[in-house]
C-alpha cells in the first residue's frame, strides 16, 4: 500500500481527540414505550485508535456508532467530531462529513449488484466531483492494495463473501477518510475471512493511522483490537486497553 492513496489525514495530529463525547444521551419511542438507548456516555477516542465496541442485541452499542458515524443525532449531551459539534449540525454538514470524513464497512456488505467491483468502489467518489476517470483509476488502486487487482470487472454475485468485504473495505476508503465505522461487519464471514479482514484492518491502521471503530458481539474481532468498550443497557460499564499485538 502506498500512504498517498489512503491515509492523507493521519500525521502529526495522529493521538488527539478525535471524537469527545459529553452527557450523551439517545432516547426514542418504540411501539408506544419509551427506550432509553444510551444514558450519559462520556468517551473520548483518539485518532489512530482501533476500538471495539461490544455488547449484546439492545445494549446500545449500534446507537452510539451511528453517532459516531453521524447518522443519527442524541438527543441531549455533546458530540465532537474532529472539533465540530455534531449534536447541533444541519443535515447538510452532517451528510458533508459521512461522505468525506467517515468510511462505513456494514455486515451485509451494501454492494450495487448491477456494478463491477471497481464500479462499486468509484461511485462513492462522486461527492468529491472527480472525473470519472480518476475515481476508476483511484477504486482499481485501492482494490489492488486490497488483493483484489484481479477481481475489479467482477460483479458482486461472483465475488466470495470475504472479497465482497474487501470491496466494501476499499469503498470504505476511498475518499481518505478520518475513521471507519464498521457494524457487525464479520457476521457474514466464515472465521478464515473474518481473520483475514480483521488482519487487513490491523494492516491499514499499522501503516496508516486511520482510526476503526467496530461494533461487534464476537469476542475473537474485539480481541484484535487495541481498546475494548463494553456497554449494556445504554451504559459504559468497562474501557479497557490491551498490550499491542
Amino acid at each position: 500500500m502506498t500512504q498517498a492513496l489512503i491515509g492523507e489525514n493521519t500525521d502529526s495530529t495522529a493521538g488527539s481527540p478525535l471524537y469527545e463525547l459529553k452527557g450523551v444521551t439517545r432516547s426514542y419511542t418504540k411501539g408506544g414505550v419509551a427506550v432509553n438507548a444510551l444514558r450519559g456516555i462520556d468517551l473520548e477516542i483518539a485518532r489512530g485508535e482501533t476500538v471495539s465496541l461490544e455488547g449484546p442485541s439492545g445494549s446500545g452499542k449500534t446507537t452510539l456508532l451511528q453517532l459516531l458515524g453521524a447518522l443519527d443525532t442524541p438527543s441531549s449531551g455533546q458530540i465532537r467530531f474532529g472539533g465540530r459539534s455534531l449534536e447541533d449540525a444541519t443535515d447538510n454538514v452532517l451528510t458533508d462529513i459521512r461522505s468525506r470524513e467517515i468510511g462505513f464497512v456494514f455486515q451485509q456488505f451494501n454492494l450495487i449488484p448491477t456494478l463491477s467491483a471497481e464500479e462499486n468502489v468509484a461511485i462513492a467518489m462522486v461527492p468529491r466531483e472527480s472525473s470519472h476517470e480518476k475515481r476508476i483509476a483511484r477504486a482499481g488502486a485501492l482494490l489492488a492494495q486490497v488483493g483484489l487487482d484481479h477481481r475489479l470487472k467482477h460483479l458482486p454475485s461472483r465475488l466470495s463473501g470475504g472479497e465482497q468485504q474487501r470491496v466494501a473495505i476499499a469503498r470504505a476508503l476511498v475518499n481518505s477518510p478520518e475513521v471507519i465505522i464498521a457494524d457487525e461487519p464479520t457476521g457474514n464471514l466464515d472465521s478464515t475471512n473474518a481473520a483475514e479482514f480483521m488482519a487487513l484492518l490491523d494492516d491499514l491502521q499499522r501503516q496508516f493511522g486511520v482510526t476503526i471503530i467496530i461494533a461487534t458481539h464476537d469476542d475473537d474481532v474485539a480481541a484484535h483490537t487495541r481498546r475494548r468498550i463494553k456497554i449494556r443497557d445504554g451504559s459504559i460499564i468497562s474501557d479497557s486497553r490491551q498490550a499491542d499485538r
